[in-house]
């Protein structure tokens, strides 16, 4: 195999030529396959079988193969090779603009598609550009698979989405549509933060909501009922929110026009979180001393040392892992029904959180 002889697209002929370190007659060019090819000392057909990662090549020749690619900067030509094929293997991938939940996300679905031979193509949906247009951008560019990051959208509509790839959907669940979902146990975070907060002896816990973002109705629901079964109906409060910063900082804003900060707060997201915090301790309220503050994602800003946020940690990289498995699972069956994959959340405590100003009074 190592005697094959090899052609470039220069149209010179050597076995085993060193194609790093030929003078390069197109100047500086994007290397080929053929390049690959002369580096290892095998056949062009030989790499693309490889990069195919079709049979015919043992596993020590695919290792030096994909050796020798790296080491020459090669990647493969996705949109010729979508051309080439039936199948794209290209998993498209929505999230929202702005949103570091999904950035961490994103990161992490990468790791896990390339590990089964995929490549990613995102479409984002902000204000400017709703979900529907988010999906139609990806179906258009002949993704086998979509993974919707905290989608905000109707059955009826994912109903028509399913009919022509699958579709998985990391937060919300849309009971009744052939959609996959992959979410973290909403209500169970929910206790361990209102667990941690009552711990240490909170009772006026306030809930800052999340509108329609991904998790925001179990988290509410969730906050409801632990405040119900300790006998603190009347303490429950929810402000409302959208998982940004300003209305973090709007409902900071309420609380203190009202004249009555509560003890602790439950935020239904990190990024509102911080908006909440900002805003409050300029206003000249300490956290933890005066009120303690609890968030939802574990994002990199919670872990800066100025903010230190005591937040429900989610299993990023588990949630891309069971997504990405999902998507390829139903590609093989079709016919599966439709599967929920709930991951375990972790409480993180940091420095926002302390006894109540007053234990025992509130």
């Amino acid at each position: 195999m190592g005697g094959d002889r090899v052609t470039n697209t220069d149209g010179d002929t050597a076995p085993g030529d060193d194609a790093s370190k030929r003078p390069n007659r197109r100047g500086n060019r994007r290397p080929t396959m053929e390049d690959v090819a002369a580096r290892v000392g095998v056949s062009r057909a030989l790499v693309s079988v490889v990069f195919r990662d079709a049979p015919g090549a043992s596993p020590q020749t695919r290792a030096r193969v994909l050796r020798a690619a790296e080491e020459i900067g090669y990647r493969p030509d996705v949109a010729a090779r979508t051309l080439a094929s039936s199948r794209s293997r290209v998993l498209g991938v929505m999230l929202t603009v702005h949103n570091a939940f999904h950035a961490d996300l994103v990161e992490a679905v990468y790791t896990e598609a390339e590990l089964v031979g995929y490549d990613v193509l995102l479409s984002a949906h902000a204000r400017t550009r709703h979900t529907e247009k988010a999906v139609g951008a990806l179906l258009g560019h002949r993704c086998e698979a979509l993974i919707l990051l905290g989608p905000e959208t109707t059955t009826d509509f994912l109903g028509e989405v399913v009919e022509r790839v699958p579709v998985v959907s990391v937060g919300p669940r849309f009971p009744g549509v052939h959609v996959d979902t992959v979410r973290t146990a909403e209500g169970r975070a929910t206790r361990q933060a209102l667990d941690h907060l009552g711990g240490l002896g909170h009772r006026d816990i306030t809930h800052l909501d999340g509108g329609t973002g991904a998790g925001s109705a179990e988290r509410r629901r969730a906050y409801r009922d632990w405040m119900r079964r300790r006998g603190l109906a009347d303490r429950v409060r929810v402000l409302p929110g959208d998982h940004t910063e300003s209305s973090g900082a709007e409902a900071a804003h309420r609380l203190l026009a009202e004249g009555r900060v509560p003890t602790a707060l439950f935020a239904s997201n990190d990024r509102s979180a911080i908006g909440f915090l900002d805003a409050i301790t300029r206003a000249g309220v300490r956290v933890p001393e005066d009120i303690s503050l609890v968030g939802f994602d574990d994002i990199p800003l919670a872990r800066l040392a100025h903010i230190q946020l005591t937040t429900v940690r989610q299993d990023v990289q588990g949630l891309a892992r069971a997504a990405v498995r999902a998507a390829i699972d139903r590609l093989a069956s079709p016919d599966l029904p439709p599967r929920v994959s709930v991951l375990e959340p972790e409480l993180v405590v940091r420095g926002t959180t302390a006894a109540p100003r007053a234990a025992g009074t509130c």
